[in-house]
């Protein structure tokens, strides 16, 4: 005959669920610093970058950080002054080539960079990616689609660029759209196809969410929100 203190069960040791609870805690802190540690590292890496590389450049009598040294003594740099620069330098050039003068510099700059074989193929094509992307009456990337892909029965998140034109719609001879198909994680590679309209299975989720979804490798689906946001987006609580 046995122990009857052998026979009980036995207790459970809350010292076990103490650690589940610290550790879905560490998780759930990962997930909340995570993303805002890393987007704020790139801005300060990115702000860094410019002003390192444009502050530099600004003569030192229009420079604030010549001033800041010279009646506080510190050698004190405003941040984010060279991204601020960037942009006016920006838009001034902008605002120079809309004019006559600025169009005949423009053209001349261009038949210069055409006389270069291999910069001119760069140059060609960076612009007119550029020109695709930023102008206002252009629905590259707006639109998320399902293409049947590598096979028959087997379906990958594509995004529509544009119809198809030129020679390749005579030589297909059909209503083709050109369809880029990115790569998961990584959406900026993948693989340019030219797919019948009527093969496409057009999505009503936003392109946000498409590309959430191809570079979570499907595990973050539409509709899903950060934790402590409810459905709109908002914070809880």
């Amino acid at each position: 005959m046995g122990n009857p203190e052998d026979e009980q069960p036995s207790p459970t040791h809350p010292r076990s669920g103490l650690f589940a609870k610290l550790r879905a805690y560490f998780l759930a802190g990962i997930l909340v610093t995570a993303p805002i540690a890393i987007t704020i590292a790139l801005a300060v890496w990115i702000v860094t970058y410019i002003d390192d590389t444009i502050m530099p450049l600004i003569p030192a009598r229009y420079n604030p950080d010549t001033y800041f040294q010279q009646y506080l003594g510190v050698d004190f740099g405003v941040p984010g002054l060279g991204v601020l620069v960037l942009i006016l330098v920006i838009t001034l050039i902008g605002a120079f080539t809309a004019g006559l003068v600025g169009r005949w510099v423009v053209r001349l700059g261009e038949n210069i960079l055409d006389r270069m074989p291999i910069i001119r193929s760069l140059y060609k094509l960076t612009k007119q990616i550029f020109q695709t992307v930023l102008q206002n009456q252009s629905n590259a990337f707006r639109q998320a689609v399902l293409v049947e892909y590598p096979r028959k029965g087997l379906w990958a998140v594509a995004f529509v660029t544009a119809s198809t034109e030129g020679e390749l719609k005579e030589k297909l001879k059909r209503d083709t759209v050109n369809v880029f198909l990115p790569t998961t994680p990584n959406p900026t590679s993948g693989f340019l196809l030219f797919v019948p309209r009527e093969d496409l299975i057009v999505l009503e989720m936003p392109v946000e969410d498409a590309v959430k979804l191809v570079i979570s490798a499907g595990i973050v689906h539409p509709g899903d929100h950060l934790v402590g946001e409810d459905e709109n987006g908002r914070r809880a609580g």
